[in-house]
């Protein structure tokens, strides 16, 4: 059976991988992407989706324009990981094809039948925004974002968790059958130089795709010393496609909104010891070596 999703995101060099991974794996059909700012501002990351597209000759799949700030919070951008436009490394091509009309929580609306996962990668403002007006959009949502124990922009919080995390307490209040993908288990599957390697002459995607892994990789090397690059939203696609891949706990993730030192952290209850009820099913193992060769087989097939 082929599961249809929609992609909320913010392109983002793990984004776009995360698009072409869903564009080839018929276990899913890619129904829309909505653009959120998070990686880049709003503009950036629109265009950046529409460019995916169109270097997977898939231009047909609708695009919708959401939030270009945080529900109360000032915008922060990772330029800083993913360059001044977003996608840096590779020339993608110019999109033919522009954002479809209306407001970002109706036109989810009417891609979220039932049976339909919502699959966000970014800060969660276009999901509370849905949420509020929708409570019942979706009945599922596997979000790549936040961690038990790490923070990639400040000691304790996962980036976009932080920049909206407002919107990510109104998404884990939901209520909706909700799936964390967090940094714990991205950071223990690195794409390295010979995954790139192995993809760059597979046709103008995988060419693509080591391109921006050339860019990508050199970022994480020089802040982490890793060795590759976690392609953390593309787990997220991933564990849609192949539920075993990700080994996930049923516990209570709570967010929080108002600490100095912790704000935007995912408290996640992975030893059951508050009593709060479960609310979510968070990531604690993955089979790296599945997910990656899952990841460079169907990249490669693009071409």
């Amino acid at each position: 059976m082929t599961t249809p999703i929609v992609i909320d995101c913010d392109p983002g060099h793990d984004d776009a991988i995360a698009i072409l991974l869903a564009l080839a794996s018929p276990e899913v059909e890619l129904r829309g992407i909505s653009t959120v700012a998070g990686n880049q501002t709003l503009d950036k990351t629109t265009r950046n989706a529409l460019k995916v597209l169109e270097l997977a000759d898939r231009a047909d799949i609708p695009v919708v324009a959401g939030a270009d700030a945080p529900l109360k919070r000032t915008l922060r951008t990772a330029a800083n990981v993913h360059g001044e436009t977003g996608l840096d490394g590779p020339d993608l091509p110019d999109p033919t094809t522009k954002p479809v009309d209306g407001d970002v929580v109706d036109v989810l609306a009417e891609w979220l039948e039932p049976g339909v996962v919502l699959v966000p990668t970014g800060p969660l403002t276009n999901v509370a925004r849905l949420l509020r007006q929708h409570p019942h959009a979706t009945d599922r949502i596997v979000w790549m974002g936040g961690a038990i124990a790490e923070g990639n922009v400040t000691p304790a919080a996962e980036f976009n968790a932080y920049v909206d995390p407002e919107a990510a307490h109104i998404v884990f209040e939901s209520g909706i059958d909700l799936t964390m993908i967090g940094l714990d288990v991205t950071h223990m599957a690195l794409f390295d130089s010979t995954h790139a390697e192995r993809l760059r002459g597979a046709g103008k995607a995988g060419k693509a795709v080591a391109e921006l892994a050339d860019f990508f990789l050199e970022f994480h090397r020089q802040r982490y010393r890793f060795d590759g690059a976690p392609i953390h939203d593309a787990m997220a696609v991933a564990h849609v496609i192949d539920p075993t891949l990700v080994t996930t706990l049923n516990c209570n993730i709570s967010i929080e909104t108002t600490s100095e030192l912790c704000d935007g952290r995912t408290v996640v209850d992975r030893w059951l010891v508050t009593g709060r009820p479960k609310n979510a099913h968070a990531g604690i193992d993955v089979d790296a070596h599945r997910f990656l060769e899952l990841l460079v087989e169907r990249i490669g097939s693009l071409g």
